[in-house]
């Protein structure tokens, strides 16, 4: 993969906006020849892995964009449609390619017979651990049952066409099993509803209010993509072997699944039940910032001011109002006044699953949906990612410091 120098000024590269430990990336050993391995932070911290022409995060600023546009920008002023077609073809849509990317992309939304089939049977396995972990499951079924080939064997239009078809799937996939899983029939898409509208039709059998619509898009929306994580990065990695695209689609949802990356939306609105009442604010709050646990839906591991999903989905939020809305401000509020009295000089703000869930629950997704919709929205930044990869015929294969007892040692014999 090529690489590129590090910016100090961009996020993905400074140890102030993320990064830890020594940044060795100019060190080798010269006992082990030209192609010794390089020394660098734990888990790749602010390590350039290579170039893309999807987006950044720019940390230090508060800043992330799609292409050349700023994703909050593109979700207050775009429908998701439109975001889809930048990240897969480069461009925002006019008019007339907007109405024939809808039109394209819903026809997609429907089901081979033999998945659609086998949907019962993977939502009675998973009926523990949720439509994320079926979705790893249906995504395989989708990839073989739609004959889909290794990347490398294919052509990039095929490319394309195999992730629109994946990203039009995942939301009547994550839906349906969640419909089965409680004990209701899967609904089926509708072409005439937006990709938003449709998702959530899908998940409650009504066809939601427009408001609704829209603050859901504008999640979607936020969600797209956010630079190399660990999900996007895992969905790299696979595609640098060649393999088909379900394949990578099902290591970045294992990936997301995590509850130290996709898994927080839920646990951020737990923060405020277990709170409760305002009146139980500081001394919950206090009793962990001073015992130094962690707070859910607060901060983030790239950004060093607020992060601007959080914002954004702040705005939404108080569109809709109500106590849920002002319970949600106050804690955030008294968060940050009593960081800044216990911790003085520490930066921790809400990161973008506070809000998220806090939108989520008024538009009436159940919280076991909550990171399924997150999914629902990143699988076409996985997919961009994916078919960007798929140009570079260079596999990822990095090295590891070996950490065991010294060898050779002598293998003992069999008493």
């Amino acid at each position: 993969m090529p690489t590129t120098a590090a910016d100090p000024a961009n996020s993905a590269a400074d140890p102030a906006n993320g990064a830890t430990g020594t940044n060795g990336a100019n060190r080798t050993n010269p006992a082990n020849g030209a192609n010794a391995p390089i020394d660098v932070p734990r888990g790749l911290a602010g390590v350039v892995v290579t170039e893309t022409a999807l987006g950044d995060v720019r940390g230090r600023e508060g800043f992330y964009h799609y292409r050349q546009y700023s994703a909050i920008e593109l979700a207050e002023n775009r429908g998701f449609e439109d975001v889809w077609h930048l990240m897969c073809h480069g461009s925002l849509p006019d008019a007339e390619q907007r109405a024939a990317f809808a039109a394209e992309t819903a026809a997609l939304r429907h089901l081979p017979a033999d998945v659609r089939d086998a949907l019962p049977a993977i939502a009675r396995s998973c009926a523990l651990t949720g439509p994320l972990a079926g979705l790893r499951t249906a995504l395989s079924l989708l990839g073989a049952a739609s004959g889909g080939r290794p990347l490398y064997d294919i052509d990039a239009d095929r490319r394309r066409a195999d992730a629109l078809a994946a990203c039009a799937a995942v939301p009547t996939l994550l839906t349906a099993l969640h419909r089965l899983g409680q004990g209701l029939a899967p609904v089926e898409p509708r072409d005439d509803l937006s990709y938003a509208a449709n998702y959530l039709y899908m998940m409650t059998g009504t066809e939601p209010e427009p408001e609704r619509v829209r603050a859901i898009e504008q999640y979607l929306v936020s969600t797209v993509d956010h630079g190399f994580n660990a999900s996007t990065f895992t969905a790299r990695v696979i595609a640098s072997t060649g393999a088909d695209l379900a394949a990578c689609l099902v290591g970045a949802v294992g990936a997301l699944s995590g509850p130290l990356h996709g898994g927080a939306p839920s646990r951020a609105l737990d923060t405020l039940d277990a709170i409760g009442t305002p009146d139980r604010v500081d001394p919950w709050i206090r009793e962990r910032v001073l015992a130094g646990e962690r707070i859910m839906g607060f901060g983030h591991p790239v950004y060093r001011t607020e992060d601007p999903r959080s914002r954004m989905l702040r705005g939404v939020a108080e569109r809709f109002g109500g106590p849920l809305v002002e319970f949600a401000v106050h804690v955030e509020r008294r968060v940050l006044e009593i960081l800044a009295e216990l911790k003085p000089g520490r930066e921790l703000h809400t990161n973008v699953e506070f809000y998220a869930g806090v939108v989520m629950e008024l538009c009436g997704v159940p919280r076991s949906m909550f990171t399924p919709t997150f999914a629902a929205a990143r699988v076409v930044g996985w997919s961009a990612n994916i078919l960007e990869q798929a140009e570079d015929s260079k596999i990822i294969r990095p090295a590891a410091r070996y950490a065991g007892p010294p060898p050779p040692q002598p293998v003992p014999a069999v008493r």
